[in-house]
This record gives C-alpha cells, sequence and structure tokens, in this order.
C-alpha cells in the first residue's frame, strides 16, 4: 500500500518508515501540517499514520479534511494520549484506529495490515479491461486465462492506467504512484516502465495497449483488431 506517515520526531518517523518498508509497503514521510496538506494533494494513500501533536497545528485538520473529502483514505492516529477520553474523542473525530505511544513495531505492522483489509473492501479489489484483470488484493495480473508475471512497479503503472481507462493520466500522477517523493527518479524513469509494461502486455496476447499523449502523459485503450 501507499502510505502517508504525519510525525515531527525525526526518529520515530524514520523508525515507522523503516518498519512499514520492510513490511512491503511505500512510506512517504512528513514533518508537518502543510507538508501534510501538499502530499495530500498530490498522492491518494490507502492509510494515513497521524501525529496529532504537530509544530505547526493540530493534525485533527487532517482529519477533518479527509472525512469531508471523498477520498477513501483511513487514519490511524499515533499519539501519546492514553486515557480513555482522549481515545474517545480521537475515534469522534474520524479516526479509524490508534496506537498509543511508544509504538512497537509488530503492532503498528499489525494495525496497518488489519485497515488494510478495510481499505480493499472499500474499493473494487478488482480491475478489468479488455482481456485483462489485475487483482489489487492479490497483486496478480491475468491476461484472459492466462497468469503473467509482473514487476511491483509496472503493476503500479498499471493499476491507474486501468482505473482511469480512456482517460489521460498524467506523467506526474504515474510518478507519485510508483516512487515515494525521495526516491531518485531519472528523467526517463516513467518511459522505461512504460516500455516495460507495453512488451509485456504484448507479448502476452493482451487486447489494451498504452498511447502515448506527447507532453501530457498517458492513456490505456482497446488495441484496434487487425
Amino acid at each position: 500500500m501507499r502510505l502517508l506517515v504525519v510525525e515531527d520526531s525525526e526518529r520515530l518517523a524514520s523508525l515507522m518508515a523503516k518498519i512499514l518498508t520492510g513490511g512491503g509497503h511505500v512510506v512517504d514521510v512528513v514533518q508537518s501540517l502543510d507538508m501534510a496538506h501538499a502530499a495530500l494533494e498530490l498522492v491518494d494513500y490507502e492509510v494515513v499514520i497521524l501525529d496529532l501533536s504537530l509544530p505547526d497545528g493540530d493534525g485533527r485538520e487532517i482529519l477533518d479534511r479527509l472525512r469531508r473529502s471523498e477520498r477513501d483514505a483511513l487514519v490511524l492516529v499515533v499519539t501519546a494520549r492514553g486515557d480513555v477520553v482522549s481515545r474517545v474523542q480521537i475515534l469522534d473525530a474520524g479516526a479509524d484506529d490508534y496506537i498509543v505511544k511508544p509504538v512497537e513495531g509488530d503492532e503498528l505492522i499489525a494495525r496497518v495490515r488489519a485497515l488494510g483489509r478495510r481499505a480493499r473492501q472499500l474499493q473494487s479489489e478488482q480491475l478489468t479491461f479488455g482481456n485483462v484483470c489485475l487483482d489489487k488484493a492479490s497483486l496478480t495480473l491475468t491476461v484472459g486465462d492466462s497468469l503473467v508475471g509482473i514487476s511491483p512497479r509496472e503493476l503500479s503503472a498499471l493499476s491507474v492506467l486501468m482505473s482511469c481507462q480512456g482517460r489521460v493520466v498524467r506523467r506526474e500522477k504515474l510518478e507519485t504512484a510508483i516512487y515515494t517523493f525521495d526516491s531518485d527518479v531519472t528523467e526517463n524513469a516513467i518511459e522505461a516502465t512504460i516500455s516495460r509494461l507495453r512488451r509485456r502486455l504484448l507479448a502476452s496476447g493482451a487486447t489494451i495497449e498504452i498511447v502515448a499523449m506527447r507532453g501530457i502523459g498517458y492513456v490505456l485503450t482497446e488495441r484496434e483488431a487487425c
């Protein structure tokens, strides 16, 4: 999953990112409300891990924003406030779950895993277009009746394209789906990923193809019959 950690303690944020990345997730880390708002403008996160005490305000602003929007992001609050009244207030404010500091790695992974299952229930688990089916729950790609091997980055790119089938997907949206903010992304990284994905679809007999819109992005269309 793509996760956002909002935590002003650099040490704790780094620790959580390391734990979550080790669990197979893509993790972005920000340290303030302003940075969190900017990140949420760019990326549709499945789970936001949120500290409430931030240097430029109360993390509940993030909760309020997400609950007012149509986004399905789930929020795991990490807080030092462990009394019953505070926990009730956190949940009433819109949090989906919470952990009381200090954070234990195994518990963090388990809570995120549970929220991930809930996030998948909120979304369609299968994307289909032409004779191609992408299962987001099992992270598998099927073309016709055949299972096709695919890299994680290609799978992420194809998931975005299939979600927007028939509509142009900007290059920037693909980059945010595949790479974290601090990734060292080369200028032609997206082109290389799309090129490999095109070859994979063609070789497997897919009836869909990726068309480049010069200077804008890419669109997934059904291949014209010969």
